[in-house]
Parts: structure tokens; C-alpha cells; sequence
């Protein structure tokens, strides 16, 4: 088996609050491979969300180890940290975090642009053709519905062709119909690009869609099941 794209050993989070040190998550252990998808569940306040954050390096570790992609996030500079996450990972959030004042071409294509690609604005087409948005280039996210505002930001989560792709309750604001046709779209997007995927959800469904799951409880993993999915 190939080296793991994504291994925690031991991670742990902890935060300062109001009244003393809030233990977020405690000895996350785990080892997750190159096109594999995992969907992590759990109640709220379980750490879901958290354990995410750490394995993209948008929080560090408090104790133990996060490695991504062979490099230790906790001696990452910011700039080298955010370099990993320009280059090689995506993600998608519950709130599309589009940009308000540029069209859906230009959100997508504005962060190829600055990492220096000279083929942004083509890339960024392919990539909303993709996801069905080929007759709303440009259209700016107001004139977008919730889902299509979804979908801009799964182009621009998919248009660097990242290692890993990361999605925090991507479905949350859409209503049941339009949060399956992102789901279909996530997952083809995932094949299309050989990522590995890591999942946030509440909806058992969606979570049984992913060939591994990890339940949370107050910051541990409770359990870990394997080959979900029917082969």
C-alpha cells in the first residue's frame, strides 16, 4: 500500500476559552490513502468539523502529529501552509464563500490566477462546464440560486486538481433535491481527479456514500467502519 496521503498519529486540539482550556480533540489516530473517501459523523460538538481543519493545516495540532502529502503541518510556516493548500487541496464549505463582486468565471479562475497559471480563466470554464454552470459564466452570485452558488464553489475547489479534496457539510443549505445533485457532483468530481476525499455530514446517506466512515464523540473517534460501500 502506498505511503498515506493524510496520517495523524496521536493528534490532539485544545483551545482557550471563557473558562479554561476546552479539550477539542484527544489521540486521533488514523491513516487515510490516496483516493480514498472517508466521511467523518458524529453529533454536533463532536469535533467533525475540527478534525477536518487540522488534517487541511487550517488549525495546528496542540499535541501529537498531522502529516499531509508527506509534510508535517505543525513546523509549517503560514506561507508554506497556505502554498499546500493552494496547490494541492480543496475545499468546499456549508457557506459557498463566493465572491460577491466577481462573476462565477472569475471566483474560479481568480485563485488559479494567483497561484500563476497562465490557463486560469480556461481551466476555470472547464471546471463550471463540469458542474453544469457553462450558461451562467457570467453571472454574478446574487443571480445565483443556493445550489448553483454550490456548484461555482465546487469548480473552484476542483480547478486546481487537488490531492485532497475537503467538504464540511457541503448539502447544509439546500434543500434535499439540490443537495443530491451536489453529492453526485462531489463524488464525480473526486473520481474525475483521483482525490482523496474527506467528508463532513450529519446525513447518514450521504456518509454511506464513502467507502470509510469515522464516528465521532467528545473529540475521539468512537468508531471506525471500513468498505461502507458495496463493491
Amino acid at each position: 500500500m502506498t505511503d498515506p496521503v493524510l496520517s495523524l498519529r496521536s493528534a490532539a486540539l485544545a483551545l482557550e476559552g471563557n473558562a479554561g482550556l476546552v479539550r477539542i480533540l484527544d489521540a486521533i489516530s488514523l491513516d487515510v490513502h490516496r483516493g480514498d473517501t472517508l466521511s467523518l459523523v458524529g453529533p454536533s460538538g463532536s469535533g467533525k468539523s475540527s478534525l477536518l481543519m487540522l488534517m487541511g493545516g487550517l488549525e495546528r495540532a496542540t499535541g501529537g502529529s498531522v502529516h499531509a502529502l508527506g509534510h508535517d503541518l505543525s513546523v509549517m510556516s503560514e506561507d508554506a501552509l497556505a502554498r499546500l493548500r493552494r496547490d494541492h487541496i480543496g475545499v468546499v464549505f456549508q457557506s459557498f464563500h463566493l465572491i460577491p463582486t466577481m462573476t462565477a468565471l472569475e471566483n474560479v479562475a481568480t485563485p488559479l490566477e494567483l497561484a500563476g497559471r497562465k490557463d486560469a480563466f480556461a481551466r476555470a470554464e472547464e471546471e463550471l462546464q463540469a458542474v453544469g454552470l457553462g450558461e451562467r459564466l457570467g453571472h454574478y452570485p446574487s443571480q445565483l440560486s443556493g445550489g448553483e452558488q454550490q456548484r461555482v464553489a465546487l469548480a473552484r475547489a476542483a480547478a486546481p486538481r487537488p490531492d485532497i479534496l475537503f467538504a464540511d457539510e457541503p448539502t447544509g443549505n439546500l434543500d434535499s433535491h439540490t443537495g443530491a445533485d451536489i453529492v453526485n457532483l462531489l463524488f464525480d468530481l473526486q473520481k474525475r481527479h483521483g482525490a482523496t476525499l474527506v467528508l463532513v455530514t450529519h446525513d447518514a446517506g450521504l456518509a454511506a456514500q464513502c467507502a470509510r466512515q469515522i464516528t465521532l464523540r467528545d473529540g475521539q473517534i468512537e468508531t471506525y467502519s471500513d468498505k461502507v460501500v458495496a463493491e
